[in-house]
């Protein structure tokens, strides 16, 4: 059984931004009229890997999503915030898809 712990929360909180701090780079990047990205037909191996990356660490967000719940629950929180831990769930479960159907459709390139 995976418990989150403070260490463990503050390192999925750290990998999060970072990889939302990348994917703002990346789109600042994208829609920069002076760099361009290449594109080729085969998925570089290192995207795969960060792929998984994603993946593995969408699953973590899991383990955030429901130690929020529980607490809620422990700490008497009002009716309305079963509302918050369900989309929390929503959210993490579709990102965990999207990452799934990006990796098979990497995979698929090969």
């Amino acid at each position: 059984m995976i418990r989150a712990t403070q260490g463990f929360k503050l390192g999925v909180i750290a990998a999060t931004g970072g990889i939302a701090l990348l994917y703002l780079v990346k789109w600042f990047l994208a829609v920069s009229s002076t760099f361009k990205f290449r594109r080729s037909t085969a998925a570089a191996p290192w995207e795969s890997g960060f792929s998984l990356f994603r993946g593995r660490h969408r699953g973590a967000e899991f383990v955030l999503d429901f130690d929020m719940i529980e607490t809620g629950v422990q700490g008497g929180a009002p009716k309305y915030m079963e509302w918050y831990g369900a989309f929390g769930l929503m959210v993490t479960l579709i990102w965990l898809y999207l990452e799934i159907l990006r990796l098979l459709g990497k995979a698929r390139r090969r």
